[in-house]
């Protein structure tokens, strides 16, 4: 056995994150972890990678009891991960970034071997056929090469145990391809993989076995071949019933007109829809096809050369993050932990980030108004937290999310710009912001629903509209729509 832990707990202000959990992965096995947001996935990982401490229990390494006290130890166990969150300095170039942790080579002990380093960057790349331009600043990178990135630096290492935490959440169809390839080549090499993810395709598609979590206890670990989704997902919740959106066909007047959004860098070249009072419109394209950048400029957030956006028929002028609230309009990012949330503060001080001004009077703040407030929001989306001023980071991914959303229900916006909203949740949290939408879409409200998941946009939306090389193309009525036809209009010239 590669690595074993018996008897493992941890616990938070007296809850148990993880409660006698024994668990194992063999040499050379995928292994597929499973659970709901709060299940215990993500604080199993950070006490293997040294980031917290055990209260109890053992963690054994080929049959030898070991000790994980920081990540460096965990590394030099062969321990690596890449976290859904990617770990890259965005002013590091790729090199730097691999080297991260890593001893810089020397030249006769003085100054930096570059070559060198390089040299042994790119072997680990030919061994496993990546292909990303390293001199490139992290900035600069997709979401699939920043992976590439920090899988390189997880090999640089003996690497035998590989936690890959959500790895394919950012990532298209055609990348995700690439990404499982490689992966087949780390385990020909035989290295471990653990593959933790909310998508069950994923999970049935690549592991040998899969061992699922519950309310921080480990229910069994069976092989894959043996079981099928409905029996994982009937072992990983609790009794509940997934209803799919319901569509409404009744729209209103149109709610945001968006009409040649050009963005100043390019990505966007011409873009533009309009969504109504009442309907939830899909918008789905590939990797690179501005689909993100696209909702950035209507918000305000990223410069436009052209185009103009109105709402309720009026003009947004000097367009910003602050206007487009003022005039009724939110944007749930993509990225929630890098510019949606402010990760120092607590639960109740993110939600009511946005119209803090609301609760403030003379330059004092009132605070019994704000965890009123919050706490309406906490219990109206089913938040599961200690509390308002429980910190945000305590909050498991899914319950972070929900926060995103209340922050911006506060301002009672007409218009919601949702960035892969349900990206790297579990189960029921994703049906739950589903229903959410579409409730919001009932009251009168217009939303505009990206995802990279194209199944989930023929789920949720009522019309879906197709993005390609930083232009809007054919938009779909969802009644009959196949996957087939959206993808066609994706590849076309």
């Amino acid at each position: 056995m590669l690595l074993e832990t018996r008897k493992l707990c941890k616990q938070f202000g007296g809850v148990y994150a993880l409660n006698d959990i024994d668990f194992e992965i063999r040499e050379g096995e995928i292994l597929g972890l499973v659970g709901e947001n709060g299940a215990g996935k993500s604080t199993l990982i950070k006490i293997l990678t040294g980031v917290y401490h055990k209260d109890s229990g053992e963690i054994f390494r080929d049959g030898v009891r070991v000790v994980i006290g920081n990540p460096g130890e965990s590394r030099e166990l062969g321990i690596n991960v890449i976290h859904q969150d990617r770990n890259l300095i965005p002013a590091f170039n790729g090199i730097e970034n691999v080297f991260l942790g890593l001893p810089y080579e020397k030249r006769a002990c003085i100054g930096v071997d570059w070559t060198k380093m390089k040299r042994r960057v790119n072997d680990v790349m030919d061994e496993l056929g990546i292909t990303v331009n390293l001199s490139l600043p992290a900035s600069h990178l997709t979401p699939p090469q920043k992976t590439m990135v920090e899988i390189i630096r997880a090999m640089m290492t003996r690497c035998k145990l590989l936690i890959l935490d959500e790895p394919t959440a950012s990532l298209t169809d055609r990348e995700t391809e690439k990404l499982f390839a490689l992966i087949a080549k780390l385990k020909e090499k035989g290295t471990s993989i653990l593959y933790v993810t909310h998508r069950m395709d994923e999970i049935f598609r690549l592991t040998d076995r899969i061992t699922v979590f519950k309310n921080g206890r480990s229910v069994d670990t069976v092989g894959t071949a043996n079981v099928d989704k409905e029996q994982i997902i009937s072992m990983m919740t609790d009794n509940w019933v997934s209803e799919k959106a319901k569509a409404n066909k009744q729209f209103g007047a149109g709610r945001l007109q968006a009409e040649h959004i050009a963005s100043a860098d390019g990505v966007v070249k011409d873009a533009g829809f309009t969504v109504h009072s009442g309907e939830i419109l899909g918008i789905f394209g590939l990797g690179g096809s501005g689909r993100t950048e696209m909702l950035e400029c209507i918000y305000g957030q990223r410069p436009t050369a052209a185009g103009t956006v109105a709402i309720d028929g009026k003009t947004v002028t000097k367009s910003s993050p602050a206007n487009s609230l003022k005039n009724g309009m939110a944007l749930i990012c993509e990225d929630r932990r890098g510019k949606a949330l402010v990760t120092s503060l607590n639960v109740k001080q993110n939600i009511v980030l946005s119209t803090i001004n609301h609760y403030a009077r003379f330059g004092i703040v009132n605070e019994n108004r704000e965890v009123k407030d919050a706490k309406e929001k906490i219990d109206r989306l089913n938040i599961r937290t200690e509390g308002p001023k429980q910190p945000i980071l305590q909050l498991s991914g899914g319950n972070q999310q929900k926060v995103v959303f209340a922050k911006a229900l506060m301002s009672d916006p007409k218009v919601l710009l949702c960035d892969e909203p349900t990206q790297a949740v579990d189960v029921k949290t994703r049906q739950d912001i589903h229903k959410l939408l579409r409730q919001k879409a009932d009251e009168g409200k217009a939303v505009v629903f990206v995802s990279s998941d194209l199944k989930e946009v023929l789920e949720v939306a009522d019309n879906v509209l197709v993005m390609a090389n930083g232009r809007t193309g054919k938009q779909f009525i969802n009644e009959g729509l196949t996957s087939e036809q959206v993808l066609a209009c994706c590849y076309a010239d």
